[in-house]
């Protein structure tokens, strides 16, 4: 990643600087590095923080930038990354919008489900080297319902409500084959304009990030879902589950494919299975741009849903 100095360009300085015995010293070190200062990576590898001690970091003594991770974003995937926010720092992921849509012709049925999602928002921030603070913001939902069959429509917008997660890294978090983390969420939903304590509702997700040989990304996530039902507010389980593949394409681009599954204990549920894919974009170190599609596979999931995003990190 370094280029060697020009010989006969070094000879020609060092007869310009002959009478100073610094920068000649300096020119000699650096012929004989074969370094340019000014092209070291602003955000070092995992390997090269491997070996820096970051657990005096907090979010009140923020990670230096020459100490910062590779950044890393539980976006735009629906496998979360078990990596956290470097001690201190800020990212912000988001869509700018996700439309989905959905057609149910099962048991007789002829519904078709319009939904958007504008601008929803992961705000983050890193507490300490292996935690970080998530607070997830649904900022507007409008889905529209239509029974083709006695021609009823229904309407629903508003506020979809907020999610606050704690993410914990419990090893990997600075280099490593492997990453883990624990991930405990408290979910309050929205209903009739306002929040509902009868529906706030939350689990455990266990993310987990395996290097695999030909540079081949896999990340695994299993999920345990205490939730609360829209219609009798009764309380039952979901197990999720998803893996996800991803691999450099070109330069800065990169892409992803994945299945997700979600099984619930709910009456009368149905699993819900999806293929997902996308791609996603380095801008610089501290942005990413994404874009996908996220297809169903299975009855009781949206038949296909779109995205595009961006995070950054401060």
């Amino acid at each position: 990643m370094h280029q060697a100095l020009d010989q006969t360009d070094g000879k020609r300085k060092r007869s310009l600087i002959f009478k100073s015995h610094a920068f000649r010293a300096i020119c000699a070190l650096g012929c004989s590095l074969n370094v340019s200062a000014e092209e070291l990576p602003m955000v070092p590898s995992a390997s090269q923080t491997a070996n820096v001690d970051k657990n005096g970091y907090n979010l009140f003594n923020r990670t230096p930038s020459s100490a910062l991770r590779e950044m890393s974003t539980d976006r735009p995937d629906k496998t979360e990354s078990p990596y956290t926010v470097d001690a201190g720092h800020f990212q912000i992921e988001m869509d700018f919008i996700t439309p989905s849509f959905d057609h149910d012709t099962s048991e007789g049925f002829d519904i078709q489900t319009d939904a958007w999602g504008v601008a929803p928002i992961n705000l983050k921030v890193g507490l300490l080297n292996n935690t970080d603070l998530q607070v997830v913001l649904d900022t507007f939902d409008d889905v529209r319902t239509e029974d083709r069959t006695t021609g009823l429509i229904t309407r629903d917008r508003g506020f979809g409500g907020i999610t606050t997660r704690l993410k914990i890294n419990l090893w990997g978090n600075d280099g490593g084959k492997t990453a883990f983390a624990l991930m405990p969420f408290v979910e309050f939903p929205a209903r009739g304009g306002g929040f509902d304590k009868k529906l706030i509702q939350g689990g455990l997700i266990l993310p987990l990030a395996v290097s695999l040989p030909h540079k081949w990304d896999v990340g695994l996530m299993t999920e345990f879902d205490v939730n609360r039902g829209q219609e009798n507010d009764r309380v039952h389980g979901a197990f999720v589950n998803s893996i996800t593949f991803s691999h450099d394409i070109v330069g800065k681009l990169g892409g992803y494919v994945e299945f997700f599954s979600e099984v619930s204990t709910e009456l009368e549920s149905s699993w819900v299975g999806t293929l997902d894919g996308g791609l996603t974009y380095g801008l610089t170190e501290n942005s990413q741009l994404d874009g996908g599609i996220n297809l169903g596979v299975t009855e009781s999931a949206p038949d296909v849903q779109y995205f595009i995003g961006l995070s950054l990190r401060f």
